[in-house]
């Protein structure tokens, strides 16, 4: 039955008596109102709204229905949240409004935002622009203006660099004799004779002339454009090349972006292995970076029952033990996260040194070159090169830091790795170094280069001793005279009584001084084959005594097999420097460890200074020919005495007694006695039984006694009888 004050169509009767109502007031409506005159006044209030915003219309209904949006998915919130975004979005759009403008679309209000259409009309759009992308993505700006700056900064590197190579477009020959000049004569060339002269061709005596003169050129630009310069600093009567002679070049910047990417999967290949691990360190290098990431713990647990006050039994975990994870088990999923990232290979040094970290050193995407003038520069080398004129610059590190070391501490210095590894340019940046600080007073270079082209564009420098040897029996010969030197100098300082070569020159200038000699081998491979035993010994006295009277070694191959690089040589050259290698064979020979087989080569290196326990990574510094030849031209052309060359001359060959006599029997002294009482007539079973010996060392015995009789000549030997079954 329908309930009280209901009708049957389910509404109440007051329903009917409002929709009635409502019904008689909309037809009386329709028949009163004047509709011309509402239609006009909403076309008033249309053209109105239309003159005022124009185009913008649409930016106002984009703006509602975004409101709307986020009201409809309750997250109205967002606009208190994140209000600095917000508002870089109502700058857009007024932004986008003034250009409305600028194009009659904007209406007055569009008009009002730009003023006129004019220069600061657009001025005001670009910082309508400007504030919007600050206020939504500030970082995008900040790279924008980074990269804006490296441009600019690339640009001026380059202008610099090729203003400076632009006086030095020349072939790479040594300098001419110096006669009047500062030009010296390069080794290899000869003189004509006056016959020669005459008797020759017009043709061939003309092309000489120009190269001189191109050469005198060269020297007195390079001359005038360094060696006159205010930062060249003179030392004796010699002026020290500036700073400026060496390239600056820029080094390419890592992407931090990239570098955070990568470590992410670093952190997530270690968790699908079941490893907990966070990075916390990221130290970009030139070639490498290093992540640096910290072991998590090994957390064990068990389940615990219990009844709450309702007798329902719940479960939960309760710590049992907490452990670091271990760091073997990081070290042994390197090739698991050489695939994760994608890398040709990776290195972990577990743990860094002075670190509560595993350093993981991944390959840069794009790698960097590492100027010498970069790392001299820095605080790193500059405070070494205060301390020791013998300073040299090595590279960078995997995190960027400058890598230096003092010649005078090593003291001597192993250099190994594969061929085009880039052991010939480390040894010019030591080169180059050590002629940035000292002058021909102070240190001389005595050079062996079996290859013959590597070394020889330095035969013009004053502080070569000789020029640069490139005969094997030459070399030879240079060691045994630097052996005698070494004893002569040992001499003088014990008639002055000094202990070393610092003490000697403390209180002398110039010519008085003991010059630092430098021995710098570029083969030594070669030499082993043409005088192993004496070059071994050689080479072993030097690096065991001469540190002392400033002799220095610097001994360069590319075969680190045990017959080059041999045990005596390994051990008195402590201080050691491995580029690329093709086996973990020749990595432990050179290191004795392994890693060397997975440098990337192109100067990645790794050295073992003294007082380290493991090898550091480096970069090492790129010297550019156009830099070296600055450099020889530099020295080459000061008008300064010249230096006399050592007199080394040929030296008898060493005497090297090697004993290959067996050391004697314990039992010899009492076979012999028991010889002596027979007469000498005595047999290999005779002391066999006598000594209750076996047969092979009683044979030997009666060897030795037979061959000392001998010599006395009181010995008939007895026919041989079998061996005693005893």
């Amino acid at each position: 039955m329908p309930k009280k004050g209901k009708a049957r169509g389910g509404k109440s009767n007051w329903d009917w008596v409002f929709y009635t109502v409502l019904g008689i007031l909309t037809i009386l409506a329709i028949i009163i109102v004047p509709w011309e005159d509402v239609g006009d006044w909403f076309s008033n209030i249309a053209t109105d709204v239309w003159n005022t915003i124009g185009w913008g219309i649409i930016l106002i209904a984009l703006a509602l229905l975004t409101l709307i949006i986020l009201i409809w998915q309750r997250k109205a919130l967002s606009l208190l949240r994140n209000w600095m975004k917000w508002l870089g979005v109502i700058a857009l759009v007024f932004a986008a409004w003034g250009i409305l403008a600028f194009f009659e679309m904007g209406g007055t209000f569009g008009k009002g935002i730009i003023g006129a259409k004019d220069c600061p009309g657009a001025m005001r759009i670009f910082a309508l622009l400007l504030a919007s992308v600050l206020l939504i993505a500030p970082q995008l700006l900040l790279y924008l203006v980074k990269w804006i700056g490296r441009t600019i900064t690339n640009a001026r590197a380059r202008r610099r660099q090729k203003a400076a190579m632009k006086p030095i477009i020349y072939k790479r020959v040594s300098l001419p004799p110096k006669e009047t000049g500062p030009i010296t004569k390069p080794s290899g060339t000869e003189t004509p004779s006056p016959k020669e002269s005459k008797t020759g061709t017009k043709e061939n005596e003309a092309p000489a002339a120009p190269v001189q003169k191109g050469l005198r050129q060269i020297a007195q630009d390079v001359w005038r454009k360094y060696g006159q310069s205010s930062a060249a600093r003179e030392v004796d009567g010699w002026r020290l090349p500036p700073i400026d002679i060496l390239d600056d070049v820029s080094e390419i910047e890592v992407g931090q972006a990239d570098n955070v990417q990568r470590a992410r999967r670093i952190e997530e290949a270690l968790k699908s292995y079941g490893v907990e691990a966070k990075v916390v360190q990221i130290n970009a290098g030139p070639t490498v970076t290093q992540f640096g990431v910290e072991p998590g713990w090994d957390i064990k647990t068990r389940e615990v029952k219990e009844r709450d006050k309702d007798g329902t039994v719940q479960t939960r975990l309760e710590e049992v033990s907490r452990t670091r994870v271990k760091v073997d088990r990081i070290t042994s999923l390197g090739n698991d996260l050489s695939l994760a990232l994608a890398a040709s290979s990776i290195r972990i040094e577990a743990p860094v040194p002075g670190k509560a970290i595993i350093g993981i050193e991944v390959p840069n995407t794009v790698s960097s070159a590492v100027s010498l003038r970069g790392v001299i520069e820095t605080s790193v080398f500059q405070k070494l090169a205060a301390k020791s004129k013998l300073a040299i610059a090595l590279g960078k590190g995997a995190g960027g830091e400058a890598g230096a070391a003092d010649l005078a501490k090593m003291p001597h210095l192993l250099i190994a790795g594969a061929t085009g590894s880039g052991k010939t340019v480390c040894l010019n940046s030591i080169i180059a170094c050590l002629l940035m600080q000292n002058t021909p007073d102070d240190l001389r270079f005595i050079m062996i280069d079996p290859k013959r082209v590597e070394l020889t564009p330095y035969n013009s420098i004053p502080q070569l001793a000789v020029p640069v040897i490139v005969n094997t029996e030459k070399a030879i010969e240079a060691l045994r005279w630097l052996n005698q030197e070494m004893d002569n100098r040992y001499q003088r300082l014990a008639r002055g009584g000094m202990r070393n070569i610092e003490g000697y020159n403390k209180n002398r200038v110039g010519k008085d001084k003991m010059p630092y000699l430098i021995l710098v081998i570029d083969e030594l491979a070669d030499l082993m084959m043409a005088g192993f035993d004496e070059v071994e010994h050689i080479l072993c006295r030097l690096a065991q005594l001469a540190r002392a009277i400033g002799i220095h070694l610097i001994v360069a191959t590319q075969r680190p097999s045990v017959d080059v690089v041999t045990g005596l040589i390994k051990a008195n050259f402590p201080t050691r420097l491995s580029f690329a290698v093709t086996s973990q064979v020749d990595s432990r020979t050179i290191l004795d460890s392994v890693g060397a087989e997975k440098l990337l080569g192109r100067g990645d290196m790794l050295y073992m200074p003294t007082d380290a326990s493991k090898p550091k990574r480096l970069q090492g510094c790129f010297v550019a020919d156009t830099e070296i030849e600055r450099l020889v031209y530099f020295w080459g052309g000061q008008n300064v005495e010249e230096v006399a060359p050592l007199k080394i001359e040929a030296m008898p060959p060493t005497s090297i007694h090697i004993t290959h006599e067996p050391l004697r029997d314990a039992l010899f002294e009492e076979a012999r006695k028991i010889a002596q009482e027979h007469g000498g007539q005595i047999s290999t079973s005779f002391l066999q039984r006598r000594l209750q010996i076996g047969y092979p060392r009683a044979a030997r015995l009666k060897e030795l006694i037979d061959e000392e009789l001998a010599r006395e000549g009181k010995q008939t030997p007895p026919p041989e009888e079998p061996p005693s079954q005893q």
